[in-house]
């Protein structure tokens, strides 16, 4: 392929026009970028069960539409996923439950336990992706430019890391007045260019206004 490749820790594969991702990628890699090509599901194939070195993954300006985050399940170390400007409605979190004697997920499985940054702006999703509180390192989501229509209680349940969601330029016209109420470390919530009609006392009043910055500007009310 025209990927290129220093030799050591980074994988530069932007801009070739593949689209699938490569066999011979050096599992020494620390960071690869496969940003601005035809590639449209990314897979782990049997010749690739063993463990990456990656902690930075980049993805976007694809062809994605749909994808779970299983696929990655060979990533301990990935710290940074960057979906941004794909064509995604459906991206699952699900750990699959395993075949009967299999031992591949074990009670010690996590699904990205290092992810601490995923970003998917620009993409067709409709709500909050599901499940975000398996990924147990998450500190930043970013989903601005979607089509997310409201925020329910559930969506960012068990992501006691997170620090800080964009949300901006949506279509999100609800929040459950407890949406955030456990996020602990929360410092930034980006609303800014949504479709709310109201004002979020609720919400407001069950966070740490001292540590929050909350954008909400160019809203409907």
């Amino acid at each position: 392929s025209d990927c290129r490749w220093d030799g050591e820790f980074l994988l530069n594969c932007s801009f070739t026009g593949i689209s699938a991702i490569p066999e011979d990628i050096s599992q020494t890699a620390i960071t690869a970028d496969f940003s601005y090509n035809n590639i449209k599901t990314f897979l782990c194939t049997d010749g690739r069960s063993e463990e990456w070195m990656l902690n930075h993954l980049n993805l976007s300006n694809n062809l994605i539409s749909e994808l779970s985050l299983t696929t990655f399940r060979n990533l301990p170390l990935l710290e940074t996923l960057n979906l941004d400007g794909n064509a995604i409605h459906t991206l699952t979190l699900d750990i699959p439950t395993p075949a009967l004697g299999s031992k591949k997920y074990g009670k010690g499985c996590h699904l990205l336990p290092a992810l601490k940054v995923l970003s998917v702006e620009r993409n067709n999703l409709n709500t909050v992706p599901r499940g975000l509180g398996l990924l147990q390192s998450l500190q930043t989501v970013h989903l601005s430019s979607n089509g997310i229509r409201q925020i329910d209680l559930n969506d960012f349940q068990n992501c006691s890391q997170l620090k800080d969601i964009d949300l901006q330029n949506n279509k999100i016209t609800k929040i459950h007045p407890d949406a955030f109420r456990d996020l602990n470390k929360l410092q930034v919530v980006d609303l800014r260019q949504n479709a709310l009609t109201t004002p979020l006392p609720q919400i407001l009043m069950s966070l740490n206004f001292f540590q929050l910055e909350v954008g909400l500007s160019n809203n409907a009310w």
